[in-house]
This record gives C-alpha cells, structure tokens and sequence, in this order.
C-alpha cells in the first residue's frame, strides 16, 4: 500500500555543507518545510520509498527502474565529502518491471551503469540532496527504489505511477513515494534559464492544483506553455499521483519560494480513502484530442503520418493522396517528429519532391533512436509529425 507521497526540490545548495550561511537563510522556509515532510514520511512507517527522479538516465520512449543490489551516491561535485548508502528493494523493482510490461508500457530495470551507459557511477542529486534530510539511523532500516523520469505521454506516467502502487500492493508492502523536482527556472532575470513570465505563472498554478485533490486539471496545462516554464518537477508529479489513483487524497503546500530564480515547493499529499481510478478518463480525454488534431492535418502531414504508422505495423507504404500540386516541384522537405518535450528532424537539400522523398524521411528520423524497438517508440511516445515545404 502507498503510505503517502511528497514533492521536494533537489537544489544541493539546501544540504548543509554546500550551502554557504547566507544562501541558507535564503532557503530556510524550504529548509524547515523538508525536515517537516521527512518526519511526515517517516511517521507513517514505510517499508519502501519509491522515488522519482529528474536527473537519472531519463529515457524519451521507456521507463528505466535501477536494478542494482545496492545503491550509493555523493556530493562530491557541489563540493561535499560524505557519501549515502542504501539497499535497493529487488523485489518490488522487479515487480514493477513485470506489472509494467503486462499493462503495455516499456518498463525497464536495468542497473544504473548500464542505463546510463558508463556516464553515471552513482545516484544523483536529484535523489541524494532531498534524502540527506532524513535520519540515517531511520533508512538504516528502509530500503529504496529508485525510477528517473521518463518522456513518455503524461497519461502513461500515471498509469505508470499506478502500476507502482499494484507492484506495493501485491507484495504486501508499505510504500512512501518522492516526487523529487524543482519548479520554474526561469522566474527572474539571471536564473538559469533566464526570465519568462511563464515560470511564475506555472509555479503559481501547480501550487495552486496541490492544494486540492483534482487531478484532472494537471492534464489540462498546454505543453508549449510548460516547456516556456523550464521547469524539471512536472512529470515527477504526474507519477507521483500515479500512485496515488484509486485514492482520495489531500494536498498541502509546506512551503514555496525562489530566492535563485528556481521556484522550491515541498508538499505532502495524505491519504485520506478511496476514490474511482482516474485512468480510463485520461486516456478518453486524449485520445478525443489526438482525433481533432488529425482532423486539422494537412494533406502532408496526413501522408507524413501514414507512411510512418504503416511502416512500423509492417503495413505496404501508402501511395500520396491530395499531393498532387507538389509533385514536380523543386524543394526541401522537413519532416519532424516531435513530442511535448522534444524536436528533431530530417531535411534533405533542395531537389524535386518526389513520392520517395515523403516515404523515407519520416521512417528515417523514427530509426535514428538506438535501444528500443521502434514499434514501441512510436506506441509510447506522443509524437506529432509537422511538414514543411520551402518552393524554390
């Protein structure tokens, strides 16, 4: 069962070591607000925490869970020589794994070298600078899972969350979950992702949205307004209420400020009962949205979109409908595929546009992503295909 589950901020200014006295006073509210939460969350006797981080091996198309017997990690890099060990919980993880792969999304343990492929020896601020509030003697006894962040649809993250919670409930395990993630990066000029209005406006209505229970606005928020946010925290969230469907619950904001220009929320959200899963709702709602956007497609990115969908099922490659006054003409081709968090594409230099031209560019720019099986990317990624033509 889920015990209960908070949001955190990671700055590793906030440990104590790091932080010089004055950036200390600064964050104090946060400071305080942290070591109120790691009581709440010890209080209510866990066997296991769950903690979602945004800056492990964080994958665009699959969720990596760690598979590592045991767990270390340190702040050496922001300067401070002390180091955290604790014992990863196999059992769930490997349930989590299974029950993910059963409901169809790409759920992968795998050991944190190996996901990161060499670059990470061990776990990340994101995960090490909210623990270091907790007692050491209390985690001596507690072990840890831990899942980065993925770039999956919002939709698949809480249904993800949810298997987490199934995972804990099968093995009769008492769980405490982490949303750990930091807010805007941009509420002020000199942050660091400089200032928008964007960033204050995000932070306000999340904090906004915590306060209560309804978890359908965090679906509602437009994607090109989060990306314009910078912020880190969000999909960490959305797992996080993940775990939390079935379940009534109530939100309360400890604190929140952004003295760095980086805003730092810390909440709880306690468990009060149950409520009807929210899961088959989310995707009706999508699904109703990817159907009117489609309804809206040009003649090029319907074919765009078609080439790739029959490629991947294995389908014969659809012949253009609706293009023919392009055919003939001089020109480059762009064709990306992109998500709500990431853009590339393909171009080919000025030349006929040709039938081939619409066919292999799409498929080219879905091969370029080593690792995981394309199907599996297309299925689990909420990609939108854009066509651009420039006529010479």
């Amino acid at each position: 069962m889920i015990t209960m589950g908070i949001l955190v901020p990671h700055p590793p200014i906030m440990v104590d070591g790091i932080g010089g006295s004055d950036d200390l006073q600064q964050i104090e509210k946060t400071r305080a607000a942290m070591r109120t939460v790691a009581r709440k969350l010890e209080e209510s006797k866990p066997d296991t925490v769950v903690i979602f981080t945004p800056h492990g091996t964080v994958y665009r198309d699959a969720v990596i869970v760690y598979g590592d017997r045991k767990f270390s990690g340190d702040l050496s890099r922001f300067g401070l020589k002390r180091s955290w060990h604790w014992e990863n919980d196999l059992p769930l993880a490997e349930a989590i794994e299974e029950l993910g792969r059963n409901a169809g999304l790409p759920v992968y343990m795998m050991p944190l070298a190996e996901a990161s492929r060499g670059r990470e020896k061990g776990l990340d601020h994101g995960v090490l600078a909210p623990l270091s509030f907790f007692r050491e003697d209390w985690f001596e006894h507690v072990k840890l899972v831990v899942i980065p962040l993925s770039y999956l649809s919002l939709e698949e993250l809480y249904q993800f969350g949810a298997v987490v919670a199934k995972a804990a409930e099968g093995l009769r395990r008492r769980v405490a979950v982490i949303a750990s993630g930091d807010l805007s990066h941009c509420l002020k000029p000199g942050a660091p992702a400089g200032y928008r209005p964007e960033g204050e406006e995000f932070d306000r209505r999340l904090v906004e949205l915590i306060k209560g229970n309804d978890v359908l606005p965090f679906f509602e928020m437009d994607p090109h307004w989060l990306e314009k946010a910078a912020e880190c925290g969000f999909r960490s969230v959305i797992m996080l209420l993940g775990t939390l469907d079935g379940l009534d619950f109530q939100g309360e904001v400890h604190s929140y400020e952004g003295p760095f220009g980086v805003g730092y929320a810390v909440a709880s959200f306690e468990i009060r009962g149950k409520r009807p899963s929210l899961q088959r709702a989310l995707f009706d709602a999508r699904r109703a949205r990817v159907e009117e956007r489609r309804s809206r497609e040009s003649a090029l990115v319907r074919y765009a979109r078609k080439v790739v969908e029959a490629y991947v099922s294995g389908e014969k490659l659809p012949e253009p409908e609706g293009l023919e006054e392009f055919r003939g003409q001089k020109a480059g081709s762009l064709y990306p595929l992109k998500n709500t968090a990431n853009c590339g594409g393909v171009s080919e230099p000025p030349s006929p546009l040709r039938t081939i031209s619409l066919r292999k560019l799409p498929i080219m720019r879905l091969l370029r992503r080593p690792g995981i099986p394309v199907s599996t990317r297309l299925k689990h990624s909420n990609w939108r295909i854009w066509c651009t033509v420039w006529t010479f």
